[in-house]
């Protein structure tokens, strides 16, 4: 379980972002957080993998509380994995084979055990015929794709992702979300995007005045909540309540199994 509980952090110069922001990331579950441009979307991954130390409050990791010091933070990105929203930031290695295995390779791993991440890595991102491809030579999303094959490599207990489908086709946020499903992590999604929350999560998690409200993705339907976070309600939970139907549908079939049979027929 990774929690951020409390947390108070800002930046110099300026006020605190985050005024008593609490989180929970358990295993294998998905939670999409959600909020405002400047909300401190992104400052909350910060502090959950360890990149950014808060002035008050704590993050935790099984219960154990974070420290920043070398040896700590070293182990905890082994088992927490931030990728961040322009891949740009995190590609540094001259191609896509050099740089998927330089995680497992900084692990003290064998070249053979850490060729065999790099290579289930990038079979699950479906993207092995890149191995040997410059990274200045990949598409945006392709970069994407790297980035996020270099955070898999690391086989993380949970994966902090800050917007990945910014600047993808609709192929392309299909194709990473069933990408997503298939990994044995818990994922935390930044994201603008209410109906993917809504359809993807388990939880959902909107951070407004430096604090964070989690629940369950009815919580969508909180319309003081989403207005004062500049978000909109879901267009399932908005046509459910235009139509006066009971329930808090996710996607189009759960809106057309609350009809009544003679509409929907």
């Amino acid at each position: 379980m990774l929690r951020a509980e409390g947390v108070v952090v800002g930046y110099p110069g300026g006020p605190a972002v985050l005024t008593g922001a609490s989180l929970a990331a358990a295993p294998e579950r998905r939670v999409a957080l959600l909020g405002a441009n400047g909300s401190g979307k992104t400052t909350l991954l910060q502090c959950l993998a360890g990149a950014l130390r808060p002035a008050d409050g704590r993050v935790t990791l099984d219960g154990q509380p974070l420290a920043h010091t070398r040896a700590a933070l070293r182990a905890h990105r082994r088992r927490i994995q931030l990728v961040l929203q322009d891949p740009d930031d995190q590609l540094f290695s001259a191609d896509v084979t050099q740089d998927v295995s330089f995680g497992p390779l900084n692990l003290g791993l064998s070249d053979d055990d850490a060729r065999a991440r790099t290579d289930e890595a990038l079979a699950l991102l479906g993207i092995a015929h890149l191995a040997a491809r410059p990274t200045h030579q990949l598409s945006f999303g392709e970069r994407k794709r790297v980035a996020l094959a270099g955070a898999v490599a690391m086989r993380p207990d949970v994966l902090l992702l800050d917007e990945p489908t910014a600047g993808l086709d609709p192929a392309g946020v299909s194709d990473l979300l069933a990408t997503l499903a298939g990994l044995h992590a818990g994922i935390v999604l930044a994201t603008h995007d209410v109906d993917l929350a809504l359809a993807w999560a388990d939880d959902v998690a909107v951070v407004l005045d430096g604090h964070v409200t989690q629940g369950p993705p009815s919580l969508l339907g909180d319309e003081v909540l989403l207005r004062a976070a500049q978000l909109r309600r879901p267009w399932p939970l908005e046509l459910a309540a235009r139509l006066g139907l009971a329930g808090a549908p996710r996607d189009l079939d759960q809106v057309l199994a609350l009809l009544p049979d003679g509409i929907r027929q």
